[in-house]
């Protein structure tokens, strides 16, 4: 069993360190442990007239900027009808039996969690199993169950589960239980499927690239803050910045038949176009009447994603990353905050997508990389097996797939037993969402059971 001092849990610390050095990819990690997916990919910062936004786009060492405006601008044109899929990672290992408590139906829930099972008759029941109920700080997920608009998975996984949070991880991103695996298979599905000039099509959220999202063949990006953007000056400000940035950007648009000098004003003509692209986002992106999203970060970038989506940006798949579920201590205090956070975020983004008429081109689908143990070990709880996993959106199916396994009987580590294969679930997301055959991008894909995620 891992101990509760979690020392293979520092990989974000790693690749935000990485994402700080210029032409550096993912990084490598602690020895013996999995190397991200992606791992060695350099990245080049792009300005794109057509976006308005900045960029750190890996895997795309020939794509130019012109070419990078070019695809944009095509693919953009055919964007309005595609579906999107939004992977939402919820990092550390998400308590399950917390998001969906049993009831006293589960003799064995109170028993292993004296002080932080769910007091008998709090929460809102799960209308598909009466022995689960859904903890009242994920009312937003809730009500987006109530309405048919969320696929549960209560005990999804693998077998013989990896409870390192690398190892596991890495699993989820890759799509095999490969240590060796080096592409995400949201990445493998735009290897095949994507276009080599347009990198958002594989879109991290996010101030790192998503392995989930590492491409081979085909670039990918990364923008952090689409809404918070802006050039530093020092000691000038106010009207003179606005005119030596209005000069400078004219400057830059002046043909020269010198090489080097016309690469210096092609940049200054990318900075000039970039911050008036920009401006219109400089007080963050404008939601519709009546949708209103709560604080932070996740919410945030859920909010741009929807704006992004209305601009008509050609997006096909993007990963969102939300930390803090690595509960060893102070779970009472911590996991309720950050499943109300989560769960209303959520519900604003679906809000979002329904006051804009785009709630039927966008899926999204949140995991964890494990479940936690069913015993507590004081205040928290341990890193454990098959955990939680869901598909939102009005295309959903918005039906169970797999049963809860109960507490009685757990798997050999005394975890609690998956019922759902997290690689059944890929193949069905690329079959019935994305309309792709899964069997070049999952391997021994025929091999899982495909559940109906999505509405026929």
């Amino acid at each position: 069993m891992p101990n509760c001092g979690c020392n293979d849990y520092s990989r974000t610390q790693l690749l935000r360190r990485a994402a700080a050095e210029a032409g550096v990819g993912l990084p490598a990690i602690e020895p013996g442990m999995p190397m991200p997916a992606g791992t060695g990919l350099t990245r080049r910062s792009f300005v794109s007239r057509a976006t308005g936004l900045a960029l750190s786009v890996y895997g795309a060492a020939s794509l130019g900027p012109k070419a990078f405006e070019a695809g944009i601008a095509a693919a953009a044109a055919q964007a309005p009808s595609e579906r999107v899929l939004v992977s939402i990672f919820l990092s550390g290992g998400a308590d399950s039996l917390t998001m969906l408590a049993p009831t006293s139906a589960h003799p064995q829930y109170a028993l292993n969690r004296p002080t932080l099972a769910l007091p008998n008759g709090q929460g809102i029941p799960f209308t598909e199993d009466s022995s689960l109920r859904w903890h009242p700080s994920f009312a937003g997920l809730a009500e987006l169950y109530g309405e048919g608009k969320v696929t549960v998975m209560p005990a999804i996984g693998y077998d013989d589960a990896n409870q390192s949070h690398f190892t596991s991880r890495h699993y989820w991103e890759v799509g095999e239980t490969d240590p060796f695996g080096r592409w995400g298979w949201l990445g493998r599905f735009l290897d095949q499927h994507g276009v080599d000039d347009n990198p958002l099509q594989g879109l991290a959220l996010g101030w790192d690239l998503q392995p989930v999202l590492a491409a081979r063949d085909v670039p990918v990006a990364t923008v952090a803050e689409p809404d918070n953007y802006d050039f530093w000056t020092p000691g000038v400000w106010g009207p003179v910045q606005d005119k030596m940035l209005d000069a400078f950007g004219d400057l830059g648009e002046l043909s020269t038949s010198d090489v080097g000098l016309g690469q210096a004003r092609a940049a200054v003509a990318a900075t000039g176009r970039l911050r008036d692209q920009l401006a219109p986002f400089q007080d963050g992106f404008t939601s519709p009447p009546g949708v209103t999203y709560p604080g932070g970060g996740f919410a945030g970038r859920l909010r741009a994603l929807a704006g992004m989506l209305a601009g008509g940006l050609p997006l096909k798949v993007v990963a969102i990353e939300s930390g803090g579920y690595d509960t060893h201590s102070n779970q009472a205090t911590s996991l309720p905050t950050d499943l109300l956070e989560i769960g209303n975020s959520l519900r604003a983004f679906q809000r979002d997508l329904e006051a804009r008429g785009l709630q039927d081109r966008v899926l999204v689908h949140v995991w964890s990389e494990f479940g936690r143990r069913p015993d507590e070990n004081g205040s928290g709880t341990d890193h454990g097996a098959a955990g939680a996993g869901f598909v939102i959106g009005s295309q959903a199916r918005g039906e169970m797939v797999g049963e809860f396994p109960g507490l009685a009987t757990l798997d050999d580590d005394d975890n609690l037993r998956n019922t759902s294969d997290f690689r059944g679930v890929y193949c069905a997301l690329l079959e019935q969402w994305l309309g792709v055959d899964a069997g070049p991008i999952i391997p021994n894909a025929s091999s899982f059971t495909r559940p109906a995620l999505v509405a026929a």
